[in-house]
């Protein structure tokens, strides 16, 4: 999750929907993506996002959606990129009844210990590549350790 879901969060859903489709386990994970705040709901992700993507391989059909009620009862983990993201959605899942999903930051998992996911937003194309690599180690440790 992130803050306006075309960015971050999208090229991690990406990359995770990759691994667990090239490890063949994809039929165990639903995999998916929003924001914190409902700023760009409906908008496909940062033409940016999905051109390093596309570098890498990598298609997403992903429109941007805020996250609800429903993600907090229905996924085991919701993985955020930043502090800010984190504390969003501890307030938002204190207003949950039968909240599942573990909230933690998604670079808690990355073995070169990059606790925070910068927003590429104002950034460069470089930028974007390194959202996309802290998502790929991040990713692989997770799915590694949840296995």
């Amino acid at each position: 999750v992130s803050v306006g879901n075309i960015c971050r969060s999208p090229i991690a859903e990406a990359v995770f929907r990759k691994l667990v489709t090239d490890e063949k386990v994809e039929n165990k994970w639903m995999t998916d993506s929003a924001a914190v705040s409902d700023w760009n709901v409906g908008l496909s992700p940062d033409a940016r996002a999905l051109s390093c993507l596309r570098n890498h391989g990598i298609e997403t059909a992903h429109k941007a959606r805020q996250v609800t009620k429903d993600d907090f009862q229905t996924f085991d983990y919701i993985l955020c990129m930043d502090e800010s993201n984190l504390r969003d959605l501890k307030r938002k899942s204190n207003q949950v009844k039968d909240c599942k999903a573990r909230i933690e930051l998604l670079g808690t998992y990355d073995p070169q210990k990059q606790l925070i996911i910068e927003d590429p937003y104002y950034g460069s194309e470089k930028d974007f590549e390194t959202v996309y690599e802290q998502c790929v180690r991040c990713c692989k440790a997770f799915l590694e350790k949840s296995h």
